[in-house]
């Protein structure tokens, strides 16, 4: 941590640092707060004069907000956006080079431990019990059908969520592998529907144009990304920024799992007298068609 508390803390990103702070805003800050976070982090790549009128705000307020968060002047604010984005643009080699020129001699088992130790710390101090409750209450409405989508790489955790929200209640589908069969299956989604999305860095154009189209049709959308926030973001009613740091080209996907049984463990919670009986219907499934390999004694 900085020891001056009035400067930016280099371990959190913007977006984390204001949102710690959401309490302290005044009515005219939340404004600027709000503008910032729903397009992160381009919309603070303008002039300081281009943010204030945006936002309806005078000068003066858009630089009281950013002090609160450590920033005394608009040019050390824009470099720091500068520096996050560049971060988000990182390809897995770039990424595996950049730590690997300053990796400590530990063994890989505690760096990756402890790597994921300071991603599930930070983002569990990012993400509110009364959030995450109000997406269980969202998913637990099952007159809401569910869809689920990821990209290259979250379309696995995409998989992951909806085997398991399956058997914990019903109408919940999942979007084809083939992205060119993503128009049908955005067909299915009808209004008040719910729609999951998987989509952290390096952004994906189908998911973003998949969430404002399905946002068009009324669709309430729940965002994972990560600590940069993914464009869905713009769109989403309920956003997971989870932070994804990884010791190697890849960025690390264990806190995004994390959240994602969490929000398993308290749907079947929540929903236990349906969810019990379909249990019991699907392990009468599996033992008609043998899928399991039985024990013998």
């Amino acid at each position: 941590m900085n020891d001056n508390p009035t400067a930016p803390d280099n371990s959190h990103t913007i977006a984390e640092l204001i949102r710690s702070q959401l309490n302290q805003f005044s009515p005219a800050e939340m404004k600027i707060v709000n503008h910032l976070l729903a397009n992160y982090p381009m919309s603070g790549m303008v002039s300081i004069t281009e943010l204030s009128e945006s936002c309806g705000v005078s000068t003066p307020t858009v630089m009281r907000t950013l002090k609160k968060i450590g920033y005394s002047s608009f040019t050390t604010f824009q470099k720091e956006l500068k520096d996050e984005l560049q971060q988000t643009l990182s390809d897995p080699i770039t990424k595996h080079d950049q730590w690997a020129a300053d990796a400590p001699e530990s063994h890989v088992l505690n760096k990756v431990a402890e790597t994921v130790t300071t991603n599930l710390r930070h983002s569990l101090n990012q993400i509110s019990h009364e959030q995450f409750d109000a997406i269980v209450d969202l998913l637990a409405q099952q007159d809401r059908a569910l869809h689920i989508v990821g990209g290259r790489i979250t379309s696995a955790f995409a998989r992951y969520l909806n085997t398991h929200l399956e058997v914990i209640r019903e109408n919940v589908h999942i979007f084809p592998e083939a992205v060119a069969l993503w128009p049908h299956h955005l067909l299915k989604i009808k209004a008040d529907d719910v729609l999951i999305v998987f989509d952290v860095r390096r952004y994906e154009q189908d998911l973003i144009t998949t969430s404002r189209l399905a946002n068009s049709r009324g669709a309430k959308i729940i965002l994972f990304t990560d600590q940069w926030l993914s464009p869905v973001a713009g769109y989403a009613d309920h956003t997971l920024p989870i932070r994804i740091e990884g010791k190697s080209g890849w960025d690390s996907g264990v806190v995004t799992l994390f959240f994602a049984e969490a929000l398993v463990v308290a749907l079947e919670e929540k929903l236990w007298a349906q969810t019990s009986e379909r249990m019991r219907e699907l392990e009468n499934m599996f033992d008609l068609t043998e899928r399991f390999k039985k024990r013998t004694n």
